[in-house]
């Protein structure tokens, strides 16, 4: 069994016992986390699509921690005007664990 969720403007495949890691949540680590928009369900070839979401489907999940990715560094360079700017980014995520998938 597995659903497509969104969270933060972006889709993810989830199954029961998957890891993954989001964009930034509000949520202290070790909370509950009922996700609603379920944007689609499969079980044992019986699929169910949402338009946009199905109605009564959510995805519970535990929230394992907070974490940083790795730094991307930007670098600009203007030729023949000896201008550079560089620019560093560090993107926040939230580690969740999927629990289960009701539908």
């Amino acid at each position: 069994m597995f659903a497509i969720i969104e969270t933060g403007g972006k889709q993810y495949r989830v199954e029961e016992g998957l890891e993954l890691k989001v964009d930034l949540l509000k949520i202290e680590a070790g909370e509950k986390l009922d996700i609603d928009s379920v944007l689609l369900v499969d079980k044992d070839g019986d699929t169910k699509i949402g338009a946009p979401f199905i109605e009564g489907a959510k995805v519970e999940c535990e929230v394992l921690g907070h974490s940083r990715g790795k730094k991307v560094v930007v670098f600009h360079k203007l030729p023949k005007k000896d201008a550079r700017k560089t620019q560093g980014h560090r993107q926040d995520y939230t580690s969740i664990k999927v629990k289960s998938i009701t539908a």
